[in-house]
C-alpha cells in the first residue's frame, strides 16, 4: 500500500442516515470551508459527464450551490391515509432533485448539523433559508430504486456510447 503514497484517504463509516453519512465524510476530510463539495447517490449509475460538467459549470460561481434536476413531467395527485385522491396538485413549478447536488463544504457541514432529518442536501441548505440553484439534467439520471429501475439502468449503460 505504501507505494500509493498520499494518494490513499481512509475511509470512514457512514451513519445511520444519508444526512449523517455525508456529515460524517465532511468532518473526517481535511477541506476548507470554501472548498466545493458534490454528493452523488450510488443509486444513480447514469449520470453522464455531460451534465456533471454542466452543473460544475454553472454552481462555480454561485454563492449557494445546487442541484441537478428535472421538471416533474406526471401529473402528481396527493392522496389521504385512505389511498384516495385528495387533490391533484400544480406539477408547473416542480421538479425532481437528482445528484450530485454541490455546495461548499463549510456551509454544507453547518446545515446538516443543524437540520440532520433532510432527504437530501439541498434540504438542509432550504432550512437555513437559502435557495439552491437547480440545474437541468435528464431523467436518465434517475434513482434505482425498484428491481425493474436496475433492469432500466443496466440497458441504458450497455448502450451508452460516452462515459
Amino acid at each position: 500500500w505504501s507505494r500509493f503514497g498520499d494518494k490513499l484517504q481512509t475511509l470512514y463509516c457512514g451513519g445511520r442516515t444519508r444526512a449523517e453519512s455525508v456529515l460524517n465524510g465532511l468532518l473526517a476530510s481535511e477541506l476548507e470551508p470554501d472548498d466545493w463539495v458534490l454528493v452523488h447517490d450510488a443509486a444513480r449509475p447514469c449520470l453522464k459527464q455531460a451534465h456533471l460538467a454542466k452543473l460544475i459549470a454553472e454552481l462555480r460561481d454561485d454563492a449557494v450551490g445546487g442541484v441537478l434536476a428535472v421538471p416533474v413531467a406526471d401529473t402528481l395527485k396527493r392522496a389521504d391515509a385512505d389511498g384516495r385522491v385528495l387533490r391533484t396538485e400544480n406539477r408547473e413549478q416542480l421538479w425532481q432533485a437528482q445528484t450530485p447536488q454541490m455546495f461548499h463544504a463549510g456551509l454544507l457541514v453547518q446545515a446538516l448539523q443543524r437540520c440532520n432529518s433532510v432527504t437530501d442536501e439541498a434540504s438542509a441548505i432550504e432550512a437555513m433559508g437559502l435557495r439552491p440553484k437547480l440545474v437541468l439534467s435528464e431523467p436518465t439520471n434517475f434513482k434505482v430504486t425498484y428491481p425493474q429501475d436496475l433492469m432500466l439502468a443496466e440497458l441504458l449503460l450497455k448502450n451508452r456510447t460516452e462515459i
